[in-house]
């Protein structure tokens, strides 16, 4: 009996020590993550690829034609 709650207590700390690594390692990349722009100007040689002239019902039907 005594070597069973000796396993249960072992296998509750590993438990508890991965969750809080987990936690840890997904607040680490939380931070590393959200001081990075995703959305900054591009630079060098860009050009736009989304055309807005286009009328919606074109750009359904294109949609609806390739299947995508």
């Amino acid at each position: 009996m005594k070597r069973m709650i000796w396993d249960t207590v072992k296998i509750f700390v590993i438990f508890v020590a991965c969750t809080f690594l987990f936690y840890f390692g997904l607040r680490v990349m939380h931070t590393e993550y959200e001081q990075y722009h995703r959305y900054d100007p591009p630079e060098g040689q860009s050009i736009k690829v989304f055309n807005t002239d286009q009328r919606f019902i074109d750009r359904l039907n294109l949609f609806f034609r390739l299947g995508e």
